[in-house]
Protein backbone atom coordinates (compact mmCIF):
# COMPACT_ATOMS: atom_id res chain seq x y z
CA UNK A 1 0.00 0.00 0.00
CA UNK A 2 1.31 3.00 -1.11
CA UNK A 3 2.31 5.39 2.26
CA UNK A 4 0.21 8.69 2.96
CA UNK A 5 0.91 11.96 0.50
CA UNK A 6 0.92 14.87 2.28
CA UNK A 7 -1.06 17.49 0.08
CA UNK A 8 -1.80 20.94 1.76
CA UNK A 9 -5.33 20.77 -0.17
CA UNK A 10 -7.35 17.77 -1.50
CA UNK A 11 -9.86 17.64 -3.88
CA UNK A 12 -12.89 14.61 -5.41
CA UNK A 13 -11.99 14.13 -9.24
CA UNK A 14 -15.02 12.37 -10.88
CA UNK A 15 -13.58 9.89 -13.34
CA UNK A 16 -15.18 7.19 -15.49
CA UNK A 17 -14.37 3.23 -14.54
CA UNK A 18 -12.87 2.28 -18.08
CA UNK A 19 -13.57 -1.71 -17.48
CA UNK A 20 -17.41 -1.37 -17.23
CA UNK A 21 -18.37 1.71 -19.58
CA UNK A 22 -20.24 0.05 -22.69
CA UNK A 23 -19.10 3.65 -24.34
CA UNK A 24 -22.64 4.97 -25.37
CA UNK A 25 -22.11 8.29 -25.10
CA UNK A 26 -25.39 8.93 -23.16
CA UNK A 27 -23.22 11.14 -20.53
CA UNK A 28 -21.46 13.22 -23.17
CA UNK A 29 -24.93 13.94 -24.28
CA UNK A 30 -26.02 14.53 -20.95
CA UNK A 31 -23.59 16.68 -19.66
CA UNK A 32 -24.78 20.58 -19.35
CA UNK A 33 -21.56 21.67 -18.93
CA UNK A 34 -19.32 19.66 -21.86
CA UNK A 35 -17.03 18.60 -19.37
CA UNK A 36 -17.05 14.82 -20.99
CA UNK A 37 -15.46 13.87 -23.95
CA UNK A 38 -13.43 11.01 -25.57
CA UNK A 39 -11.06 9.05 -27.78
CA UNK A 40 -11.68 6.17 -30.00
CA UNK A 41 -11.09 4.23 -26.61
CA UNK A 42 -12.27 6.14 -23.78
CA UNK A 43 -14.92 8.62 -22.49
CA UNK A 44 -13.20 10.80 -20.06
CA UNK A 45 -13.94 14.14 -17.71
CA UNK A 46 -12.65 17.63 -17.41
CA UNK A 47 -11.74 18.02 -14.02
CA UNK A 48 -11.12 21.73 -14.47
CA UNK A 49 -15.00 21.95 -16.11
CA UNK A 50 -16.54 19.51 -13.94
CA UNK A 51 -19.16 20.99 -11.49
CA UNK A 52 -20.92 17.98 -10.34
CA UNK A 53 -23.93 18.51 -11.29
CA UNK A 54 -24.81 15.23 -11.29
CA UNK A 55 -26.45 15.03 -14.70
CA UNK A 56 -24.98 12.16 -15.69
CA UNK A 57 -25.31 10.15 -12.92
CA UNK A 58 -28.64 8.74 -13.93
CA UNK A 59 -28.67 8.06 -17.44
CA UNK A 60 -25.76 5.69 -17.51
CA UNK A 61 -26.69 1.91 -17.91
CA UNK A 62 -23.78 0.73 -16.00
CA UNK A 63 -22.84 3.07 -13.10
CA UNK A 64 -19.38 3.97 -15.16
CA UNK A 65 -19.90 7.29 -14.73
CA UNK A 66 -20.60 7.27 -10.85
CA UNK A 67 -16.96 6.96 -9.93
CA UNK A 68 -14.05 9.56 -8.14
CA UNK A 69 -10.66 9.66 -6.35
CA UNK A 70 -9.56 12.00 -4.12
CA UNK A 71 -6.17 13.48 -5.31
CA UNK A 72 -3.76 16.37 -4.66
CA UNK A 73 -5.13 19.03 -6.36
CA UNK A 74 -1.65 19.60 -7.84
CA UNK A 75 -2.25 16.45 -8.71
CA UNK A 76 -5.54 15.84 -10.66
CA UNK A 77 -5.56 12.78 -13.41
CA UNK A 78 -4.67 14.96 -16.86
CA UNK A 79 -7.22 13.42 -19.76
CA UNK A 80 -4.19 11.80 -21.15
CA UNK A 81 -3.68 9.61 -18.25
CA UNK A 82 -7.29 8.81 -18.57
CA UNK A 83 -6.97 8.17 -22.46
CA UNK A 84 -4.29 5.62 -21.19
CA UNK A 85 -6.45 3.56 -18.81
CA UNK A 86 -7.89 -0.07 -19.14
CA UNK A 87 -9.30 0.26 -15.51
CA UNK A 88 -9.23 2.88 -12.72
CA UNK A 89 -6.39 3.80 -11.11
CA UNK A 90 -6.81 2.90 -6.96
CA UNK A 91 -7.49 5.19 -4.35
CA UNK A 92 -3.72 6.62 -2.92
CA UNK A 93 -3.35 7.14 0.73
CA UNK A 94 -3.29 10.86 0.88
CA UNK A 95 -3.73 13.27 3.75
CA UNK A 96 -4.53 16.53 3.87
CA UNK A 97 -7.92 18.54 3.74
CA UNK A 98 -10.74 17.84 0.75
CA UNK A 99 -11.73 21.44 -0.18
CA UNK A 100 -15.39 22.33 0.79
CA UNK A 101 -16.52 22.60 -3.13
CA UNK A 102 -15.56 19.81 -3.82
CA UNK A 103 -16.09 17.68 -0.53
CA UNK A 104 -19.57 17.24 -0.48
CA UNK A 105 -22.34 18.72 -3.11
CA UNK A 106 -24.52 21.57 -2.24
CA UNK A 107 -28.28 20.97 -1.76
CA UNK A 108 -28.50 23.39 -4.96
CA UNK A 109 -27.54 19.94 -6.53
CA UNK A 110 -31.20 18.49 -6.91
CA UNK A 111 -32.38 21.58 -8.24
CA UNK A 112 -29.41 22.20 -10.75
CA UNK A 113 -29.79 18.40 -11.91
CA UNK A 114 -33.05 18.67 -12.40
CA UNK A 115 -33.23 21.89 -14.92
CA UNK A 116 -29.60 20.09 -16.71
CA UNK A 117 -32.35 17.02 -17.25
CA UNK A 118 -35.45 18.73 -18.70
CA UNK A 119 -36.48 17.30 -21.76
CA UNK A 120 -34.59 13.86 -22.09
CA UNK A 121 -31.52 15.67 -20.82
CA UNK A 122 -31.44 12.85 -18.31
CA UNK A 123 -32.49 9.96 -16.37
CA UNK A 124 -35.97 8.84 -16.91
CA UNK A 125 -37.75 6.78 -14.77
CA UNK A 126 -39.12 3.61 -15.77
CA UNK A 127 -42.78 2.85 -15.96
CA UNK A 128 -43.90 2.39 -12.55
CA UNK A 129 -45.83 -1.51 -13.95
CA UNK A 130 -42.71 -1.78 -15.91
CA UNK A 131 -41.22 -5.70 -14.29
CA UNK A 132 -38.07 -5.42 -12.49
CA UNK A 133 -35.30 -5.45 -14.40
CA UNK A 134 -31.67 -7.06 -14.70
CA UNK A 135 -28.41 -5.78 -15.37
CA UNK A 136 -24.89 -6.17 -15.38
CA UNK A 137 -25.17 -9.82 -14.80
CA UNK A 138 -22.36 -9.97 -17.03
CA UNK A 139 -19.31 -7.73 -17.32
CA UNK A 140 -16.20 -7.38 -20.23
CA UNK A 141 -14.13 -9.16 -17.98
CA UNK A 142 -16.45 -11.75 -17.06
CA UNK A 143 -18.63 -12.30 -20.34
CA UNK A 144 -21.22 -14.94 -21.49
CA UNK A 145 -21.05 -16.92 -24.32
CA UNK A 146 -24.10 -17.38 -26.79
CA UNK A 147 -24.18 -19.27 -29.94
CA UNK A 148 -25.52 -18.08 -32.76
CA UNK A 149 -28.75 -20.00 -34.42
CA UNK A 150 -30.16 -17.61 -36.95
CA UNK A 151 -28.54 -14.41 -38.99
CA UNK A 152 -31.12 -13.18 -41.86
CA UNK A 153 -30.50 -10.46 -43.58
CA UNK A 154 -33.85 -8.11 -43.27
CA UNK A 155 -33.27 -5.31 -45.79
CA UNK A 156 -33.48 -6.30 -50.55
CA UNK A 157 -30.25 -7.33 -51.58
CA UNK A 158 -30.58 -4.21 -53.46
CA UNK A 159 -30.62 -1.73 -50.88
CA UNK A 160 -28.04 0.58 -49.75
CA UNK A 161 -28.50 -0.44 -46.35
CA UNK A 162 -27.40 -4.27 -45.08
CA UNK A 163 -29.49 -4.79 -41.64
CA UNK A 164 -29.13 -8.49 -40.50
CA UNK A 165 -31.51 -9.84 -37.70
CA UNK A 166 -28.97 -11.94 -35.86
CA UNK A 167 -30.47 -14.84 -32.74
CA UNK A 168 -28.06 -15.38 -30.07
CA UNK A 169 -29.02 -18.70 -27.78
CA UNK A 170 -27.60 -18.85 -24.29
CA UNK A 171 -27.91 -22.49 -23.56
CA UNK A 172 -28.61 -22.82 -19.95
CA UNK A 173 -26.77 -19.94 -18.76
CA UNK A 174 -29.09 -17.45 -17.73
CA UNK A 175 -29.69 -14.15 -19.58
CA UNK A 176 -33.16 -12.53 -18.47
CA UNK A 177 -34.00 -9.36 -20.54
CA UNK A 178 -36.75 -6.94 -20.85
CA UNK A 179 -38.29 -5.13 -23.72
CA UNK A 180 -36.04 -1.91 -24.57
CA UNK A 181 -32.98 -3.76 -22.61
CA UNK A 182 -29.69 -4.10 -24.75
CA UNK A 183 -26.63 -6.06 -24.81
CA UNK A 184 -22.91 -5.99 -25.50
CA UNK A 185 -21.20 -7.94 -28.05
CA UNK A 186 -17.24 -7.65 -27.74
CA UNK A 187 -15.74 -8.64 -31.01
CA UNK A 188 -12.49 -10.61 -31.17
CA UNK A 189 -9.33 -9.29 -31.98
CA UNK A 190 -6.75 -6.34 -30.91
CA UNK A 191 -7.28 -2.60 -32.04
CA UNK A 192 -4.12 -0.74 -33.59
CA UNK A 193 -2.31 -0.64 -30.22
CA UNK A 194 -3.09 -4.29 -29.54
CA UNK A 195 -5.42 -3.70 -26.81
CA UNK A 196 -8.62 -6.05 -27.22
CA UNK A 197 -11.27 -3.91 -29.21
CA UNK A 198 -14.44 -2.73 -26.83
CA UNK A 199 -17.65 -3.96 -26.66
CA UNK A 200 -20.88 -2.23 -28.66
CA UNK A 201 -24.09 -2.08 -27.11
CA UNK A 202 -27.15 -3.23 -29.11
CA UNK A 203 -30.77 -2.64 -27.90
CA UNK A 204 -32.13 -6.60 -27.97
CA UNK A 205 -35.22 -6.76 -30.67
CA UNK A 206 -37.25 -9.87 -28.92
CA UNK A 207 -39.64 -9.92 -26.18
CA UNK A 208 -38.88 -11.30 -22.46
CA UNK A 209 -39.57 -14.94 -23.28
CA UNK A 210 -37.21 -15.28 -26.01
CA UNK A 211 -37.01 -14.79 -29.98
CA UNK A 212 -38.83 -18.63 -29.65
CA UNK A 213 -41.01 -19.13 -26.57
CA UNK A 214 -39.42 -21.95 -24.67
CA UNK A 215 -35.72 -20.92 -26.02
CA UNK A 216 -33.07 -19.13 -23.84
CA UNK A 217 -32.35 -16.93 -26.77
CA UNK A 218 -32.31 -13.23 -27.99
CA UNK A 219 -32.57 -11.48 -31.33
CA UNK A 220 -30.64 -8.41 -32.18
CA UNK A 221 -31.36 -5.86 -35.38
CA UNK A 222 -27.26 -4.68 -36.36
CA UNK A 223 -26.71 -2.51 -39.65
CA UNK A 224 -23.44 -2.78 -41.29
CA UNK A 225 -21.66 -0.07 -41.07
CA UNK A 226 -19.39 0.95 -43.83
CA UNK A 227 -19.11 4.77 -43.73
CA UNK A 228 -18.89 7.57 -41.28
CA UNK A 229 -21.61 10.17 -39.97
CA UNK A 230 -19.81 12.52 -42.95
CA UNK A 231 -20.11 9.39 -45.58
CA UNK A 232 -16.88 8.47 -45.98
CA UNK A 233 -15.45 5.16 -45.73
CA UNK A 234 -15.40 3.59 -42.42
CA UNK A 235 -15.56 -0.61 -41.54
CA UNK A 236 -17.72 -0.33 -38.45
CA UNK A 237 -15.54 -3.21 -36.03
CA UNK A 238 -18.54 -4.91 -34.36
CA UNK A 239 -21.05 -4.36 -36.96
CA UNK A 240 -19.18 -5.97 -39.86
CA UNK A 241 -18.61 -8.86 -37.52
CA UNK A 242 -21.79 -9.28 -36.26
CA UNK A 243 -23.50 -9.00 -39.47
CA UNK A 244 -20.79 -11.81 -41.11
CA UNK A 245 -21.08 -14.44 -38.30
CA UNK A 246 -22.42 -18.04 -38.90
CA UNK A 247 -24.65 -20.38 -37.61
CA UNK A 248 -23.13 -21.77 -34.82
CA UNK A 249 -20.44 -19.53 -33.94
CA UNK A 250 -19.78 -18.05 -30.30
CA UNK A 251 -20.03 -15.06 -29.19
CA UNK A 252 -19.03 -12.71 -26.11
CA UNK A 253 -21.49 -11.05 -24.75
CA UNK A 254 -22.23 -8.58 -21.96
CA UNK A 255 -25.11 -7.16 -20.18
CA UNK A 256 -28.23 -6.88 -19.93
CA UNK A 257 -28.18 -2.81 -20.10
CA UNK A 258 -30.64 -0.75 -19.37
CA UNK A 259 -33.69 0.02 -16.31
CA UNK A 260 -35.32 2.82 -17.54
CA UNK A 261 -36.30 2.37 -21.17
CA UNK A 262 -38.80 -0.15 -20.50
CA UNK A 263 -42.72 -0.99 -21.40
CA UNK A 264 -45.78 -0.75 -19.24
CA UNK A 265 -47.23 -3.85 -17.67
CA UNK A 266 -50.42 -2.58 -16.38
CA UNK A 267 -53.95 -3.31 -18.50
CA UNK A 268 -54.99 -0.27 -20.68
CA UNK A 269 -51.50 1.35 -21.12
CA UNK A 270 -50.88 2.41 -24.53
CA UNK A 271 -47.28 2.72 -26.40
CA UNK A 272 -46.85 5.51 -29.38
CA UNK A 273 -43.30 4.14 -30.90
CA UNK A 274 -41.76 6.10 -33.05
CA UNK A 275 -38.37 4.92 -35.08
CA UNK A 276 -36.13 4.82 -37.68
CA UNK A 277 -34.07 1.85 -39.30
CA UNK A 278 -32.27 0.00 -36.42
CA UNK A 279 -34.06 2.03 -33.96
CA UNK A 280 -37.01 -0.55 -34.68
CA UNK A 281 -35.35 -3.12 -32.28
CA UNK A 282 -36.80 -1.83 -28.95
CA UNK A 283 -39.97 -1.46 -30.71
CA UNK A 284 -40.12 -5.05 -32.43
CA UNK A 285 -39.75 -6.30 -28.90
CA UNK A 286 -42.70 -4.27 -27.42
CA UNK A 287 -44.94 -5.24 -30.79
CA UNK A 288 -43.94 -8.77 -30.47
CA UNK A 289 -44.82 -8.90 -26.39
CA UNK A 290 -48.30 -7.23 -27.27
CA UNK A 291 -48.64 -9.57 -29.66
CA UNK A 292 -48.19 -12.60 -27.92
CA UNK A 293 -50.84 -11.84 -25.75
CA UNK A 294 -53.40 -10.35 -27.78
CA UNK A 295 -56.04 -13.12 -25.84
CA UNK A 296 -55.65 -11.24 -22.94
CA UNK A 297 -57.18 -8.12 -24.41
CA UNK A 298 -54.99 -6.32 -21.47
CA UNK A 299 -52.97 -3.97 -24.04
CA UNK A 300 -54.21 -0.43 -24.85
CA UNK A 301 -53.81 1.31 -28.17
CA UNK A 302 -50.46 0.36 -30.13
CA UNK A 303 -49.43 3.83 -32.81
CA UNK A 304 -46.13 3.08 -34.77
CA UNK A 305 -44.19 5.73 -36.73
CA UNK A 306 -41.50 4.07 -38.85
CA UNK A 307 -38.75 5.84 -40.99
CA UNK A 308 -36.49 4.71 -43.81
CA UNK A 309 -35.34 6.02 -47.25
CA UNK A 310 -37.56 3.35 -49.09
CA UNK A 311 -39.93 0.03 -48.47
CA UNK A 312 -36.07 -1.90 -49.33
CA UNK A 313 -34.47 -0.09 -47.13
CA UNK A 314 -36.58 -0.60 -43.79
CA UNK A 315 -36.57 -3.60 -41.35
CA UNK A 316 -39.14 -6.00 -40.70
CA UNK A 317 -41.54 -4.08 -43.53
CA UNK A 318 -43.33 -7.41 -44.25
CA UNK A 319 -44.10 -8.97 -41.27
CA UNK A 320 -45.59 -5.39 -40.12
CA UNK A 321 -47.59 -5.11 -43.56
CA UNK A 322 -49.41 -8.37 -42.16
CA UNK A 323 -50.40 -7.08 -38.86
CA UNK A 324 -54.30 -5.91 -38.19
CA UNK A 325 -54.76 -2.73 -38.02
CA UNK A 326 -56.92 -3.11 -35.01
CA UNK A 327 -54.05 -4.31 -33.29
CA UNK A 328 -51.98 -1.71 -34.16
CA UNK A 329 -51.46 1.45 -36.06
CA UNK A 330 -48.62 1.34 -38.51
CA UNK A 331 -47.36 4.65 -40.53
CA UNK A 332 -44.35 4.23 -42.28
CA UNK A 333 -42.46 7.36 -43.93
CA UNK A 334 -40.28 7.16 -46.97
CA UNK A 335 -37.62 9.84 -48.11
CA UNK A 336 -35.98 8.45 -50.61
CA UNK A 337 -39.08 7.14 -53.13
CA UNK A 338 -39.20 7.83 -56.44
CA UNK A 339 -42.08 10.25 -58.29
CA UNK A 340 -42.81 10.71 -54.37
CA UNK A 341 -42.63 13.66 -51.99
CA UNK A 342 -39.73 12.90 -49.32
CA UNK A 343 -41.68 11.60 -46.07
CA UNK A 344 -40.32 11.84 -42.62
CA UNK A 345 -41.92 10.64 -39.47
CA UNK A 346 -42.34 13.70 -38.08
CA UNK A 347 -44.35 14.88 -41.43
CA UNK A 348 -46.68 11.29 -40.23
CA UNK A 349 -46.85 12.70 -36.65
CA UNK A 350 -48.17 15.82 -38.18
CA UNK A 351 -50.27 14.33 -40.22
CA UNK A 352 -52.37 12.18 -36.79
CA UNK A 353 -52.05 16.01 -35.14
CA UNK A 354 -55.18 15.23 -32.80
CA UNK A 355 -54.43 11.47 -32.26
CA UNK A 356 -50.93 12.05 -31.45
CA UNK A 357 -52.19 14.88 -29.04
CA UNK A 358 -54.82 13.16 -27.59
CA UNK A 359 -52.32 10.08 -26.66
CA UNK A 360 -49.86 12.91 -25.26
CA UNK A 361 -52.08 14.11 -22.69
CA UNK A 362 -53.09 10.18 -21.81
CA UNK A 363 -51.88 9.30 -18.62
CA UNK A 364 -51.76 5.97 -19.31
CA UNK A 365 -49.88 6.51 -22.86
CA UNK A 366 -45.99 6.06 -22.70
CA UNK A 367 -43.99 7.48 -25.83
CA UNK A 368 -40.76 5.58 -26.91
CA UNK A 369 -38.20 7.09 -29.77
CA UNK A 370 -35.46 5.64 -31.16
CA UNK A 371 -32.73 5.73 -33.66
CA UNK A 372 -30.21 8.50 -35.57
CA UNK A 373 -29.95 11.42 -33.22
CA UNK A 374 -30.60 13.43 -35.94
CA UNK A 375 -34.48 12.62 -35.84
CA UNK A 376 -35.05 13.32 -32.30
CA UNK A 377 -35.01 17.37 -33.10
CA UNK A 378 -38.00 16.96 -35.95
CA UNK A 379 -40.02 14.79 -33.30
CA UNK A 380 -39.56 17.33 -31.00
CA UNK A 381 -40.73 19.93 -33.10
CA UNK A 382 -43.64 18.20 -34.46
CA UNK A 383 -44.76 17.48 -30.86
CA UNK A 384 -44.07 21.28 -29.92
CA UNK A 385 -46.10 22.42 -33.27
CA UNK A 386 -49.27 19.84 -32.07
CA UNK A 387 -49.46 21.33 -28.49
CA UNK A 388 -49.65 24.90 -29.93
CA UNK A 389 -51.94 23.67 -32.54
CA UNK A 390 -54.22 22.37 -29.24
CA UNK A 391 -53.63 25.35 -26.86
CA UNK A 392 -50.69 23.30 -24.85
CA UNK A 393 -46.97 24.17 -23.70
CA UNK A 394 -44.70 21.32 -25.24
CA UNK A 395 -41.75 22.73 -23.08
CA UNK A 396 -44.45 22.73 -20.21
CA UNK A 397 -45.96 19.35 -20.77
CA UNK A 398 -42.51 17.49 -21.70
CA UNK A 399 -41.10 17.85 -17.97
CA UNK A 400 -44.14 16.27 -16.67
CA UNK A 401 -44.13 13.22 -19.22
CA UNK A 402 -41.08 12.53 -17.86
CA UNK A 403 -41.81 12.76 -14.29
CA UNK A 404 -44.78 10.35 -14.48
CA UNK A 405 -41.99 7.86 -16.92
CA UNK A 406 -44.28 8.44 -20.05
CA UNK A 407 -41.37 9.57 -21.89
CA UNK A 408 -38.46 7.75 -23.36
CA UNK A 409 -36.01 8.48 -25.83
CA UNK A 410 -33.13 6.11 -27.12
CA UNK A 411 -30.92 8.13 -30.03
CA UNK A 412 -27.40 7.67 -31.34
Amino acid sequence: MNAPTENAELVRQHLIDPEICIRCNTCEEMCPVDAITHDSRNYVIKFDVCNWCNACIGPCPTGAIDNSRNVGKNKVYSLEEQYSWDSLPAQEALSGTLTATTAALPETVVSITATAQAGQGGPALAPWSAAHPYVNLYTPANPVTATVTGNYRLTADNASSDIHHIVLDFGSVPFPVLEGQSLGIIPPGADANGKPHLLRMYSIASPREGERAGHNNIALTVKRVVEDHEGKPAKGIASNYVCDLKKGDRVQVTGPYGSTYLMPNHPGSSLMMICTGTGSAPMRAMTERRRRRMEQKEGGELVLFFGARSPEELPYFGPLTKLSKDFIDVNFAFSRVADQPKKYVQDLIRDQADKVFKMLKDDNCYIYICGLKGMETGVLEAFRDICRQHGEDWDKLQPQLLSKARFHVETY
